[in-house]
C-alpha cells in the first residue's frame, strides 16, 4: 500500500469530498464532524483551524487531541483493506475515518458509529 502521498495531501482538500458524500445520503454536517471529533477528540474551532491552515492528514492525526480508545472496534473493508489489519499506523487512522463516513453515509445507526 503506497502512502506517502495521502499523508501528505490537506485535510481540507478531502473535507469537502466527506460532507459531499454524507449530505448526498441524507446526512449533515454535523452528523460528520460528531464522528470526526469523536475519533480525533477535536472541536469544531480546531477543526475550522486546520481546515483554514490546510494541515496535511499526516499532522492532522499527530496533533489529534486523543484518539478514541474505542477505534479498535471499527473493523471491516474500506478501500479493499481490512482496517484492524493495516500494520501502517497513520494509514490506519485515516482508514478509520474514511470507515466512520462510509458508515454514516450508508445510514448506520450514529450509536453504532460510535461504538457506542
Amino acid at each position: 500500500m503506497e502512502n506517502h502521498k495521502v499523508f501528505k495531501m490537506s485535510f481540507a482538500s478531502v473535507y469537502p469530498h466527506y460532507v459531499n458524500k454524507v449530505e448526498k445520503k441524507g446526512k449533515t454536517k454535523d452528523e460528520l464532524h460528531t464522528i470526526i471529533f469523536w475519533l480525533t477528540g477535536y472541536n469544531e474551532q480546531q477543526l475550522q483551524n486546520l481546515i483554514e491552515d490546510k494541515t496535511n492528514f499526516e499532522d492532522f492525526f499527530k496533533n489529534a487531541p486523543q484518539l478514541n480508545p474505542n477505534v479498535t472496534k471499527i473493523t471491516g473493508v474500506i478501500c479493499g483493506y481490512r482496517v484492524e489489519e493495516i500494520e501502517d499506523k497513520l494509514m490506519q487512522k485515516i482508514r478509520y475515518l474514511d470507515k466512520l463516513v462510509d458508515e454514516l453515509a450508508k445510514g448506520k445507526a450514529m450509536e453504532k458509529i460510535l461504538r457506542s
